[in-house]
């Protein structure tokens, strides 16, 4: 059995749970209720949880320092539970990649996503499995604003389809490795179809 830390990048606080940056945080809470657990534990400077799943132990991690310093959350939980980059899947928003799709990615840079930048200084590297959900960027405006703003009601809409099919992924992820679930859900489209 393999154990693996999942984390959602969001920002804590009921101000920021429908925003955009929060899709990671969603994402967590979707597979905790399928995996019938929860993410309540106050441990890691993050809200904790773990469950087996599809044969594996998953530890679901949702920092709760601010998307800007994730990665003393993330560093915290690896050390712990002496774990590696290589046991690592980050799910966070991204900017560049159209609402309802989902990329799948091992390494890389941040994009200038600061979750990211934060994980990369504090783990030493980006050595990690990325789940990347699209939120789109906004037709004017700053890109900050945009994803610290909430769903539009069209893409609240669309949210529960999202969520599972990226919990679909996540289990296919898990029994299959990253270049299967690449090959079936890379740059997918999750909405229904109009």
């Amino acid at each position: 059995m393999a154990t693996r830390l999942i984390i959602g990048l969001g920002n804590p606080g009921p101000k920021y749970q429908w925003t955009r940056h929060n899709a990671g945080f969603m994402v967590l809470d979707h597979l905790s209720r399928v995996m019938g657990t929860s993410v309540a534990k106050k441990s890691f400077s993050g809200l904790y949880g773990e469950g087996s799943w599809h044969g594996d132990r998953l530890l679901l991690l949702k920092p709760q320092t601010f998307m800007n310093l994730s990665g003393r959350s993330a560093a915290e939980a690896l050390r712990f539970h002496k774990l590696t980059l290589s046991d690592l899947i980050v799910i966070h928003d991204d900017l560049d990649i159209p609402f309802g799709r989902v990329k799948l990615k091992e390494g890389g840079g941040h994009g200038g996503h600061n979750g990211l930048r934060s994980l990369m200084q504090e783990l030493g590297g980006g050595g990690f499995v990325r789940i990347r959900i699209g939120v789109g960027r906004p037709l004017r405006g700053d890109a900050a604003d945009y994803v610290l703003a909430n769903f539009s009601s069209a893409e609240m809409a669309g949210l529960p389809a999202l969520l599972d099919g990226v919990v679909d992924l996540l289990g296919e992820l898990v029994r299959n490795g990253l270049p299967r679930t690449m090959s079936l859900y890379n740059n997918k489209d999750f909405l229904p179809a109009a």
